[in-house]
Parts: C-alpha cells; sequence; structure tokens
C-alpha cells in the first residue's frame, strides 16, 4: 500500500514527459507554432555527375509580381509594339579616297498606321538609305518625309506594312520634377531596351547641332547611344518626350543624365508637316536676352522681369511692329554683350514673359501668321504692340 503514492507520482511524471516530448510539438494547444504552407517549402533536388553530387535548393514556385513591377512590365507591353530601331547609311571616303559605307543607329516611334514614324533628325541627317526595323524583327527601308533641323526632328515613312501600332502621344506642358519616366530604344544596338527614372528638371538646353531646345525633358534613365529618337514615357506608356541626347562629358556613354524634347514641340511640328510639307516656326525676329532683378537694377530697366530686345531683324515681324532694339552697349553678361534702349517684353497676349523659357512657350502656342499682342517697357512707358508672326524658316538669319 505504501507503494501506491509512489508508483502514482511516477505514472503523473512519466505521462507528463510524454505529452511535452511526443505530442506537444505538433498538436498541443499551449504551444506557439509559425505554420508555413506547403506550397511556399523550397524543394532539395540532387544533381549527380562525373565530378560530384551537387545538392540545389529550389523555389517551390515562382513569385507574384508586386505593384511596382506589374506597372512596369504593363508599360513595355503596351508601348514597345510602337518603337522601330532606325538604321542610317551614308557613304564616306577612306584615305584613298574611296568611298567606305558608314552606318548609324538610332530609335523611333509609330505615329499612325499609314506608316509614319518620329524620330530625331541627327539618326538620320545625310544618310543615303534609312531602314527601319519593327519589334517583330520585319526590316522595311523608309522615305524621310521632312526633317525641321531646328528642333532635330525627323519624319519618316515606311510602306507596306500591316497591322502597325500606333504610340499614344500625351502632352508635356503639365510635367512635373519626380514624375517616373521609361525609355525603349535601340542602345548600342540592342533592340527593345527598356530602363526607367525620374524626370530631373525641366530647363532649356542646345541640341546636338546647337539647336536651341526649349523646355527639354531632364531625366536620370539610362539613355545610351542608339537612343536618340525613341520615346519617353509616362507611367501609363504615352509619350510625353523624344529621347535626344546625353550629357557625357566626353564618356559615349548614359552619365545619369539624359534629355528629351517635348512631345508638344513633336506635336506641332507634325502639325505643320501636315498642313505644309514643311516646318513654319513662328518668329518675332529678334535677338533678346532674359532679364533678372540684378541686371534690371543695373541698367535701370522699369521691370525686374522680362525679356529685352537686343536688335530687331531688318524687314522682320518686330521691325513692322515698331518694336525697337537696343542702342547703346551697356557691358556684357558673360561674353555677351548687353544692349540697352530696346522694348523690354513682360507678357504675350496677357501671359507673363519672364525668361527666354515662357517666351518660347507662349511662341510654341501659335503658328506663323497669327497675331499676337505683346506688353512691353519703353523706358518707363507701359505699351500694347500687336505683331504679325512671321516663318522664321524663310529668313536667312534665325536670331528668335
Amino acid at each position: 500500500m505504501k507503494l501506491r503514492p509512489v508508483l502514482l507520482v511516477i505514472l503523473i511524471l512519466s505521462g507528463f514527459y510524454y505529452l511535452t516530448t511526443h505530442v506537444g510539438s505538433s498538436s498541443a494547444p499551449w504551444v506557439h507554432r509559425v505554420v508555413v504552407p506547403a506550397t511556399a517549402q523550397p524543394a532539395t533536388t540532387s544533381v549527380t555527375g562525373p565530378m560530384n553530387t551537387f545538392q540545389l535548393t529550389e523555389a517551390a514556385a515562382a513569385p507574384a509580381y508586386d505593384t511596382e513591377e506589374q506597372q512596369n512590365i504593363a508599360v513595355y507591353k503596351k508601348a514597345l509594339p510602337s518603337v522601330v530601331n532606325i538604321t542610317s547609311t551614308a557613304v564616306g571616303f577612306d584615305f584613298f579616297y574611296g568611298a567606305v559605307p558608314q552606318q548609324g543607329q538610332g530609335s523611333g516611334f509609330i505615329l499612325d498606321p499609314q506608316g509614319h514614324i518620329l524620330t530625331n533628325n541627327h539618326v538620320i541627317d545625310n544618310a543615303q538609305r534609312v531602314e527601319v526595323t519593327l519589334y517583330d524583327k520585319k526590316k522595311y527601308k523608309a522615305t524621310v518625309v521632312g526633317v525641321d533641323r531646328g528642333h532635330d526632328l525627323a519624319l519618316l515613312q515606311i510602306n507596306n506594312a500591316n497591322n502597325l501600332q500606333p504610340a499614344t502621344l500625351s502632352e508635356s506642358n503639365s510635367l512635373t520634377v519626380g514624375q517616373r519616366v521609361y525609355a525603349i530604344g535601340n542602345p548600342f544596338g540592342l533592340s527593345g531596351t527598356m530602363t526607367r527614372g525620374i524626370i530631373s528638371a525641366i530647363r532649356s538646353i542646345r541640341g546636338p547641332n546647337n539647336n536651341p531646345i526649349e523646355d527639354a525633358i531632364q531625366t536620370d534613365a539610362a539613355v545610351n547611344p542608339g537612343n536618340s529618337g525613341g520615346p519617353l514615357l509616362n507611367s501609363r506608356g504615352e509619350v510625353i518626350g523624344i529621347t535626344t541626347l546625353i550629357a557625357n562629358n566626353g564618356a559615349d556613354q548614359s552619365s545619369g543624365i539624359g534629355f528629351a524634347i517635348p512631345v508638344n514641340t513633336a506635336k506641332a511640328v507634325i502639325a505643320d508637316f501636315a498642313k505644309y510639307g514643311r516646318v513654319r516656326r513662328p518668329s518675332l525676329d529678334i535677338a533678346s536676352l532674359a532679364i533678372g532683378p540684378d541686371i534690371a537694377e543695373q541698367i535701370g530697366l522699369a521691370a525686374d522681369y522680362g525679356v529685352l530686345i537686343q536688335r530687331v531683324l531688318p524687314g522682320g515681324a518686330a521691325e513692322k511692329a515698331g518694336l525697337r532694339g537696343g542702342t547703346q552697349r551697356a557691358g556684357y553678361l558673360g561674353n555677351i554683350p548687353v544692349m540697352t534702349g530696346g522694348d523690354l517684353i513682360i507678357a504675350m497676349d496677357g501671359q507673363d514673359i519672364t525668361n527666354l523659357q515662357d517666351l518660347a512657350a507662349a511662341m510654341n502656342a501659335h503658328q506663323t501668321g497669327d497675331e499676337v499682342t505683346l506688353t512691353v517697357f519703353r523706358g518707363r512707358r507701359k505699351m500694347e504692340v500687336k505683331v504679325k508672326l512671321s516663318d522664321a524658316t524663310e529668313k536667312q538669319e534665325r536670331v528668335s
């Protein structure tokens, strides 16, 4: 009888030991467990050969794309069928004056089902033959329909191409620094390459041929030789610019600073091609200088902003309207002489003109032959002058 309590204690301890070591690890309700789905468990496979046996751990299934990846993929799938590769062939000469074919590569994008394609002028400049390769690898001989060297744009056309998918053109007036952008093109001949970045700035620059590009889109999306003429896209896969140039400091590759022509400029050029068969850029026919508070104070202007007319082109729009250029040299801004005595433009059609970019944007909203009203200061006198815009391409000397 004295052994019963001892046996009972041993039995209870044995039962507790069994439960904690055998049952509790898998089903005890007081034990916290992290359950990993069987489908997420990696699998181990063996690869055996003459050298050795390798144990490889493989994912059970491909992971789903996250939201950002889905957007990247959607932009690429939408835009890629519209992007083309362009090969231009020109003839150069070797040391013995023998003809040597020289090839250049660039990009472009389809505008309509009729086969019109937009690219940079410098991609096809001086080419004797231009060939376009679509995303499905089909090749077509292209005809140069029109060029605009001033904006570094060119319009091509291919014939007998079926099921062309035109790009969707957005607008570029409301672009914002920090906005996500994508570039698709043919860098170093690698067709169908997409890179991603943001809009780093909106600024006016000089193009490949020293041509001014107003409101150029600066981006850190990687662009390289061969991207020229390709589309710069927003997050919906719509064209907001035409990739044109990189700041490379002598290294012929991406530096994280690329530039694109705004799509609104391209739209204006395309409209001129359609209406006139050539580009008719509106012009005031002036040479001008942007004015800020410091310069305005130094030379005693009536406003601390605007565009000061340095000179007017003889027989041009400004001279015909009675606008005046500078009459006296007041000094230099860098290596640029500053002339005083000319009219100071502060508005066009009621829209403030604070710098050259404002003037360019206002001009891009008009066509050759339009009449605009300029608000100017002539000395201290504020006045309004009506000007009929002329055609810059008809002038031997383009000053503004």
